[in-house]
């Protein structure tokens, strides 16, 4: 099951890397919906698509549809670290510059100017 699996291994960083933009690109897509609620929920959503191709890629690996040893507790904890990494990354991006925006739409607002 785990032969041979380093734990700095390029393989680990394909992990992150996989996981990490498909969190960032389905939070971007939820972001871009008219629907409030995906948007308000978008970082949740990319992660749980993220985590569910993770976990299908180490499903897959352990029934043998891809050619490999099969599945590793240090590729799941690879695409963990990756899904964090984004959360982290899209949360603070949220933070600093949903803010900047409010800020934007209020002063519009004051001095009577429509952005619709």
């Amino acid at each position: 099951m785990e032969n041979e699996d380093d734990w700095l291994a390029l393989d680990k960083l394909y992990h992150v890397l996989f996981c990490f933009f498909i969190s960032i690109f389905v939070s971007a897509l939820a972001n871009r919906t008219r629907y409030p609620f995906l948007r308000r929920w978008s970082i949740w959503l990319g992660s749980l698509v993220s985590m569910a191709a993770g976990a299908a890629k180490e499903a897959g690996d352990e029934i043998g549809l891809w050619k490999s040893a099969g599945a590793s507790t240090k590729d799941a904890i690879a695409d963990l670290f990756g899904i964090l990494l984004a959360s982290l990354s899209l949360s603070l991006y949220k933070f600093f510059f949903s803010s900047s925006i409010k800020k934007q739409d209020e002063m519009a607002v004051i001095q009577g100017v429509s952005l619709v």
